[in-house]
């Protein structure tokens, strides 16, 4: 767009200084008599931009010469950088566009709150690649021309043709109206309606996209916060969930119902472990949860369970037995 092509070319000459119309047109990708045409509109628009001749003149713009973002006190300055920092737009495919925008607001801020608003936000960190344990999250990588396709039907409200890959299923085309997007710890998530019904689809499992002529079929309106609980709540309230007792180390109990859905009974045995009846998403889960406790749990009922945790066991055993 040519109003961005105008910020691109004031922004230029002020980090550069005089720049010739050849280097402009290089930096700005366009010709060089857009460059001229592009001078001129800033001219007439006030922007105090001068022309000088010879082997090493060029375009300039008056010394002192400052865009400002008026009324931006520097707390709101800080909270635009550290907004920045942020990486889920990176899951949108939005994260080069992030960047340059963070970079010309710094340009736009009044000289008072730039340096202290910057070196502000460089002491604060949101959402690190690892934890305290060194675990990586894990961000998920999506295609630029997938996010570039969804986003467009999104923002246009035009129905969306995705090629999706569902858990353990064949990928198979379907046609959605889209309402909006979520990312959740560096996992990027679509929230449509297929054929009126809500569905909820991960950025990283769409094989293809493509944006349709047809007008989405979606309301005007939308608390994308509220349609994600509601979804996030019938997810964990639907599925193949599987309630087990546990008996547990009072010590390791929150490592437990951490990741649980629900907690339905819990009561204390005389030996002061915990006996607790818990409710897990599916018997995959369940099976991880007790398991990662090592002898600081034991699954009690039902039998499957303690089958399987205990063929698991034995596995082991016999991987690290002596060897004959």
């Amino acid at each position: 767009m040519r109003a961005d092509r105008l910020v691109s070319l004031v922004l230029l000459l002020r980090q550069h200084g005089r720049l010739s119309a050849a280097t402009l047109a290089r930096e700005l990708e366009v010709s060089t008599r857009t460059v001229l045409r592009d001078i001129e509109a800033l001219s007439a628009a006030g922007v105090p931009v001068y022309a000088e001749r010879g082997r090493h003149g060029g375009f300039a713009l008056l010394p002192g010469f400052r865009t400002e973002l008026t009324g931006l006190n520097h707390d709101e300055a800080l909270a635009l950088l550290v907004a920045g920092s942020r990486r889920g737009a990176q899951a949108f495919g939005l994260g080069s566009a992030l960047a340059s925008a963070m970079l010309k607001v710094v340009d736009a801020l009044p000289e008072s709150y730039r340096d202290t608003a910057a070196g502000a936000a460089q002491r604060l960190l949101v959402d690190p690649e690892t934890d305290l344990l060194s675990r990586r999250l894990a961000a998920e990588e999506v295609p630029d021309t997938i996010v570039a396709a969804v986003l467009r039907a999104v923002f246009a409200g035009h129905k969306l043709r995705i090629h999706y890959a569902a858990v353990d299923r064949t990928p198979k085309w379907r046609t959605v109206d889209p309402i909006g997007l979520v990312t959740v710890r560096e996992q990027g998530y679509l929230l449509a309606t297929r054929s009126g019904a809500d569905r909820t689809y991960r950025l990283s499992r769409i094989l293809a996209a493509e944006e349709l002529a047809e007008p989405a079929q979606r309301p005007d309106r939308v608390d994308l916060d509220r349609a994600w609980q509601e979804r996030s709540r019938r997810f964990r309230t639907g599925g193949d969930q599987v309630t087990v007792q546990v008996r547990v180390d009072p010590a390791r109990r929150e490592d437990l119902v951490g990741t649980a859905l629900a907690v339905l009974v819990e009561e204390a045995d005389a030996d002061g472990r915990l006996r607790l009846e818990v409710t897990f998403q599916d018997p995959r889960h369940a099976e991880w949860a007790v398991w990662q406790l090592g002898t600081n749990a034991e699954a009690l009922a039902p039998q499957w369970l303690r089958d399987s945790l205990r063929d698991r066991a034995a596995a082991i055993a016999t991987c690290y037995g002596v060897p004959s």
